[in-house]
Formats: C-alpha cells, structure tokens, sequence
C-alpha cells in the first residue's frame, strides 16, 4: 500500500510550515539533481557531437550518404530550417497568399491573456481555456 494519499482520502494532518520546509526540500533537491544530470549530460553531447561530426567528415570523404558497419548503419540526410528576421513581411506574404498553415498552430499564452483582458467582449469561436490554482513557494 502507497503512503500517499489518494484525491479521496483525506490529507493526514500536518502543519504549513512542515509542509513548506518539505516542499522547499524537495524543490531543492529536484534542482541538484537537475544540475547533476545537465552537467553529466552536456559532456555527452559534446560526446555524441564528435562521433556525429566524424560520420559526417566520412560521408562527405567518400561521396556516400550511409554506410553499413558490423555495429549498425549510419546515414546522412539533409534537414532544412525556416526562419524570417521581418514578421511584418511574413505575415503579410501569408496573407496575400492564403497560407496559414505556413505557421504553427499554437497559441501565444501571453499575448491571446493580454488581448482577451483588453477586448473581454471579442471571443474567438472554439476558443478552449482551463484555469488552474498553483503554489509558489520561496524560502524565508
């Protein structure tokens, strides 16, 4: 049986401050480990680099784009990234070209709060929100 309780059963009583020095515990060991493994794990990106680099060097070497070893195969492939340093410009040119799908279909969190707190009667259709309760917590 799980010492944690479950959403029906009462939480057993135990005093705030308790309960914020165990949160501040648990935040601060979350955060050393976090640390921990960002270290540990930088260095094996710089690792997996390498090797990424040195297959790569290979490829290009021989004019080959996989190649088939006892341990695995290994190829290359080109990816392409998008990017426009002139928003105006690249909204207009969706735009006038009817290509929304141009874009990312997320909603800017900040920016679609600061509208709606501006213009409460203007309501986009299928507009989903949820609201929800969180704690902060700083140390004393």
């Amino acid at each position: 049986m799980s010492n944690t309780a479950t959403q029906d059963e009462p939480l057993p009583e135990v005093s705030l401050d308790k309960l914020v020095k165990t949160y501040v515990k648990i935040r601060d060991r979350r955060s050393e480990i976090k640390k921990d493994y960002e270290a540990e794990d930088s260095v094996l990106v710089e690792n997996l680099d390498a090797v990424k680099a040195a297959l790569l060097a290979h490829c290009k070497e021989h004019g080959v784009d996989s190649v088939r070893t006892s341990e695995g195969l290994f190829y290359r492939t080109i990816k392409q990234t998008y990017w426009t340093n002139d928003w105006e410009q690249m909204h207009a040119f969706i735009l006038k070209h009817a290509e929304p799908s141009l874009l990312d279909k997320r909603i800017n969190q900040k920016h679609m709060r600061e509208f709606l707190e501006e213009n409460p009667e203007l309501l986009p259709k299928g507009l989903n929100s949820n609201s929800t309760y969180t704690i902060s917590v700083r140390k004393k």
